[in-house]
């Protein structure tokens, strides 16, 4: 579901990209590809997950959950970013 998730919004953004200016894109790319990094380190920590047992796979799905959500936050404050961009132009 994550993923298509994220397909989804990948598809969006490049509808929208051709609205945006290239500092526009900049920005939202920098977070993006920020966010994504941090996803990946969600993925290896649940795949850890899945080889432990008891309260270490509960402490690493906890931490999975803590970076998808420190994705989610960066992904939030690059459309933030973008838009401050957008409204000084």
């Amino acid at each position: 579901m994550k993923r298509f998730v994220t397909v989804l919004g990948l598809t969006s953004l490049i509808a929208l990209a051709a609205c945006d200016s290239a500092k526009e894109n900049a920005v939202e790319n920098a977070y993006d590809n920020r966010a994504d990094a941090i996803d990946n380190q969600a993925d290896k920590m649940e795949d850890m997950a899945d080889n432990l047992s008891g309260s270490a796979e509960n402490a690493a799905e906890h931490a999975a959950d803590a970076l998808e959500n420190k994705a989610d936050a960066t992904r939030e404050a690059g459309e933030k970013a973008e838009d401050a961009v957008e409204n000084h132009m």
